[in-house]
């Protein structure tokens, strides 16, 4: 029961990065944030509210759901609570509430944030879902393949999620602000949010995952391998937008790249399950 729960919050929390880390890298959104009034924050809370009823009735984020009107609610109310703690996570992780703002700026920014997380803990059980396939199938995906498929859907998915972040001034912003430190927690973070999204959360057919012989197969090993690759490739796509020149300093070219690799990772996770 209790591993089934957990395994179900861990749903929710992979789709929640799943949905809402392009809003998190907005600044427009940090701004309007900043200025609601409590009025608008219960509004904004409440529609979401409302939608998640209504996910919940379609899709939810638990696996297994009786389906009732009052399961719904209280499952609605808890895809809410989960919203607002990947928000609230998010936006620390990338400095963008600090202890020293009002109590009302980082609620307001934390409840702006919350509206895109908690619908994607909403959609949870309809993103990238799978039917498991049998062994048969998974024997087919021969040792090279199955490296190549992978190395392949982490391009993609970093390469597309790169591209609509790089151009962007918010990149520079958050890097400009972090202490050198804070940069290994955006490492860390990153490889944990890729692990729970491909082998913990219950997208795809993440047992076929495990019995896969690829170079990278186990989970270790292809979340380092996939995050080095999105990094590279968050590292291409702020170059080809002028990001980083030939002149960047070595440090800024580092910030910049772990900063855009965040995203790019959740990017290259979606990417892998999806090929």
């Amino acid at each position: 029961m209790w591993r089934r729960e957990f395994d179900d919050l861990l749903n929710g929390i992979a789709g929640a990065f799943l949905f809402g880390i392009p809003l998190l890298y907005t600044m427009e959104v940090w701004d309007i944030g900043s200025d609601l009034t409590p009025l608008h924050m219960l509004l904004y809370l409440g529609l979401t509210y409302v939608a998640l009823v209504a996910l919940n009735r379609a899709t939810g984020f638990r696996r297994n759901s009786d389906e009732t009107w009052s399961r719904s609610l209280t499952d609605s109310i808890e895809a809410l609570a989960l919203g607002a703690l990947v928000a609230g996570f998010s936006l620390i992780i990338l400095q963008r509430i600090t202890f020293d703002l009002a109590y009302d700026v980082i609620l307001g920014k934390i409840v702006l944030e919350t509206m895109p997380c908690a619908i994607g803990v909403g959609m949870a059980n309809g993103l990238l879902r799978r039917e498991a396939n049998d062994e048969q199938e998974a024997e087919q995906r021969r040792f090279w393949h199955a490296t190549l498929v992978d190395a392949g859907g982490t391009m993609l998915g970093a390469t597309v999620v790169g591209l609509s972040i790089a151009p962007t001034d918010e990149v520079g912003v958050i890097a400009a602000s972090l202490p050198p430190w804070w940069l290994w927690l955006i490492m860390a973070a990153s490889l944990l949010i890729s692990y729970v999204i491909v082998f913990q959360a219950e997208f795809g057919d993440h047992q076929q995952r495990r019995r896969e012989r690829g170079l990278f197969q186990s989970p270790l090993s292809e979340t380092i391998a996939s995050y080095i690759i999105s990094l590279v490739f968050a590292l291409v796509t702020l170059r080809v937008f002028n990001q980083l020149g030939a002149g960047t300093s070595l440090h800024q070219v580092i910030d910049y790249t772990i900063v855009l690799g965040l995203p790019a990772t959740v990017g290259g996770a979606a990417g892998r399950l999806a090929v």
